[in-house]
Formats: structure tokens, C-alpha cells, sequence
């Protein structure tokens, strides 16, 4: 008696281990084999959906940074051009009421000589008059 021997049995367990492999195989092992296949294709899909989508936005956010700068920089252009025309038009409004100021001070000056002209032109008389009130109140009866 020999611990195997090849008798019927071995032929019989040896089909029928066969039989049971392929049934397994259709049964279970190609379902679960291809379930994981799409899953690993839907997991592969989703990667390179995630990195494709990272990609754009990086690139997107570079391509709104680009346009803030230029926004910044078209905006600091602007804002020098409006200060340029204010300085411009401040120095203008200055001058012209400087000259407003001058003309107004020269109008007076000549208001004040024409003024202190007149007055020197009476100037005589006006002392004579004084002199003559002064001189009645002081000695009324000498006039009288």
C-alpha cells in the first residue's frame, strides 16, 4: 500500500477539480475581474480628470493674476493722468486767481491814489476852512 496511488479517483477528482475551476471562473472569478477592471478604469478616469482639472485652474489663476496686474498697472496709468490734468488744472485755476487778486489790488491802489489826490488837491482849502472854524471858535467876537 503506497500513500498515493494512481487509481481512478485521481482521474475522476482531477476532472472534476477542472470543472469546478471553470465554473468558478465564469461564475466569479471574470465578473469580479472585470468589475475591478472598470473600477480601476472609473478610478483612472477620475485621476485624470483631477489632474487635468488641477492643471486649468492653476493655469487659470495665472491667467487672473496676469489680468490683475495689468487691471493694477492700466489703473496706476490712469490714476498718474488724472493727477498730471488735476496738477495741470490746479495751476491754471491758481494763476488765473492770482491775476483775479493782482487786478483787484491794482484796481484798488488806483482807487486809494485817485482818492489821496483829491484830498491834496482840497487840502488848502480844507485847512483854510479848519483854521477859519478853529480861529471862530476860539475868538468869536473878533469876527462878529
Amino acid at each position: 500500500m503506497s500513500f498515493l496511488s494512481l487509481d481512478g479517483t485521481l482521474f475522476v477528482q482531477l476532472i472534476n477539480f477542472v470543472i469546478f475551476f471553470a465554473v468558478l471562473n465564469v461564475v466569479f472569478l471574470r465578473p469580479v475581474a472585470a468589475a475591478i477592471s472598470k473600477r480601476r478604469a472609473y478610478i483612472n478616469g477620475l485621476v485624470s480628470d483631477y489632474d487635468r482639472y488641477q492643471a486649468e485652474a492653476h493655469s487659470l489663476r495665472a491667467e487672473a493674476e496676469s489680468v490683475r496686474n495689468a487691471a493694477r498697472r492700466e489703473a496706476q496709468h490712469q490714476i498718474a493722468a488724472a493727477r498730471a490734468v488735476a496738477s495741470n488744472e490746479t495751476a491754471e485755476i491758481s494763476s488765473r486767481y492770482a491775476r483775479d487778486a493782482q487786478g483787484i489790488v491794482d484796481e484798488a491802489d488806483r482807487t486809494v491814489r485817485a482818492e489821496l489826490d483829491a484830498a491834496r488837491a482840497g487840502e488848502r482849502d480844507a485847512v483854510r476852512r479848519i483854521a477859519d472854524v478853529m480861529l471862530e471858535r476860539a475868538v468869536p467876537e473878533a469876527t462878529a
